[in-house]
């Protein structure tokens, strides 16, 4: 890729994050005069993975720890069940934007990872 505001044939600094099935999720683009910013890449891989393990959403400025965006009800009866747990639990905006704490083996990744390069298998 080409930054024509700096120059004609400079390239521009990519960054692709692709899952262990090989599907690009990511593409973080960074001109020329602009350096990567690697904890912002970590910060987007352990989005990723959160948002995959606990099968909801990180929200803007997500940081790892933080609860995750439950996705919304697909029924009458999910949206009526969302309501009265948000009502008990104080979980959320509206019933389209609730939260939940992210589940304990989603938390645990990092430790699994440890486990399994200690058997020298990868993560």
């Amino acid at each position: 890729m080409i930054a024509n505001e700096i120059s004609n044939t400079e390239t521009v600094r990519n960054v692709f994050i692709i899952d262990d099935k090989g599907i690009v999720r990511t593409i973080l683009i960074y001109p020329l005069n602009v350096g990567r910013f690697i904890p912002e890449i970590i910060r987007t891989v352990q989005a990723l993975q959160m948002a995959d393990c606990s099968k909801g959403s990180t929200a803007a400025n997500w940081m790892p720890g933080q609860p995750v965006i439950v996705p919304p009800p697909k029924t009458f009866e999910a949206l009526q069940a969302r309501k009265e747990e948000m009502e008990k639990n104080r979980n959320g905006i509206t019933w389209y934007l609730s939260f939940k704490e992210p589940p304990k083996k989603c938390l645990n990744q990092k430790e699994d990872c440890k486990k399994l390069e200690e058997t020298k298998k990868e993560c």
